[in-house]
């Protein structure tokens, strides 16, 4: 009997990107790709996937009926999620809790009942805001940079680990995740569910359909694609703040290591990011743009913060390569570049969507 592999939200930018590598690497798994189809250009993958021996199941993980049709499962990648940080913020928070925290709820019990290990896909977002603000950092010409003198425990010049603190607040969107991961360690401790959870950066690749409050990578090629107006917002309006970026190939590497011995791994967490290494600012990120694309294009300034905004985050990755061996292996540019030739070859597809 063939291995069972559920990829919630699987026709997502990142469930989507998991079950085709999944399926190219392993092609006598089941790779099943579970998704509500609620964000604009999922539709896409159904047919890609479908074209690679992968099984669709429109379904909703806020629905146990839905999660039920699946069947029996070896292991769960829970990559379903409303992934924007500004969600609830000018809207109602329903679909976000209900998705994100009574959503991973169903996730964990559909494991527990069939005996299946599960990879939670968490995010960096779970680190409070005020105290990420409150880091020592210095400004050079580009970008922000985190100080190796900080009084705050878990920040340094290599960036953000698992030891920085947890109170204050984060985000509703944080909260979802964060709060889903403690209920995941009750069902580590209580069930003995295999279960591992990795909190990333910004996740970014080809089939991604960005936005401007998730997928900020994409928008920017795809802006400077189709010769579009930006903004640098916050901070003075100078473009200077800074992220870590992760290729999908790069986390499928990881995701890979980690469910090939789960029994290892379970019950622990990891900050998994593009680090100091795969970081650029806005104004980096502008730079590389135009180089790869052959395009300048108009970008405001506008000094004023907005909600949620943080000057910068990098992914400090010593836990999770001193205890797998993994270290991200795509660099800034060839991440754009991949980008830029995605949007090239499926211009007519992607520009009612990305343009």
């Amino acid at each position: 009997m063939s291995y069972s592999l559920l990829i919630t939200g699987g026709c997502g930018f990142v469930g989507s990107g998991l079950a085709l590598l999944f399926k190219n690497h392993y092609p006598q798994y089941r790779v099943i790709a579970f998704d509500n189809l609620k964000r604009r250009g999922s539709e896409l993958n159904i047919q890609r996937l479908r074209l690679a021996g992968i099984e669709f199941i429109h379904g909703d993980i806020r629905n146990r009926e839905d999660l039920d049709t699946v069947g029996k499962i070896d292991f769960m990648i829970e990559a379903a999620a409303e992934p924007s940080v500004m969600a609830g913020i000018s809207s109602a928070p329903d679909y976000l809790l209900n998705t994100n925290l009574f959503g991973a709820l169903n996730c964990m019990e559909f494991c527990r009942k069939h005996g299946a290990g599960l990879m939670f896909l968490s995010t960096s977002r779970i680190y409070p805001i005020g105290t990420i603000e409150a880091v020592n950092f210095t400004e050079t010409d580009t970008r922000f940079e985190i100080s190796d003198d900080q009084s705050i425990a878990g920040a340094s010049s290599k960036g953000f680990s698992e030891a920085f603190p947890l109170d204050g607040a984060r985000s509703l969107y944080g909260a979802t995740k964060l709060a889903s991961e403690i209920m995941l360690h009750e069902y580590i401790d209580t069930y003995k569910l295999p279960a591992v959870i990795n909190r990333c950066g910004v996740l970014t690749g080809p089939w991604q359909m960005g936005k401007v409050d998730q997928g900020v990578t994409v928008l920017w090629v795809a802006r400077h694609f189709w010769k579009n107006k930006l903004g640098y917002f916050g901070y003075g309006g100078t473009g200077k703040q800074v992220r870590d970026i992760l290729h999908i190939n790069d986390l499928f590497r990881l995701v890979e290591i980690q469910m090939g011995n789960i029994e290892k791994y379970s019950g622990k967490i990891f900050n998994a990011g593009g680090g100091r290494e795969v970081s650029v600012s806005l104004q980096e990120l502008t730079a590389v743009c135009e180089e790869v694309t052959g395009n300048k294009i108009e970008i405001t300034q506008v000094p004023e913060n907005r909600a949620a905004d943080i000057r910068v985050y990098i992914t400090d990755n010593t836990k999770v390569t001193a205890e797998t061996g993994w270290k991200p292996e795509i660099g800034v540019k060839q991440i754009i570049t991949d980008i830029h030739d995605w949007i090239s070859a499926n211009e007519s597809q992607l520009k009612p969507i990305l343009n």
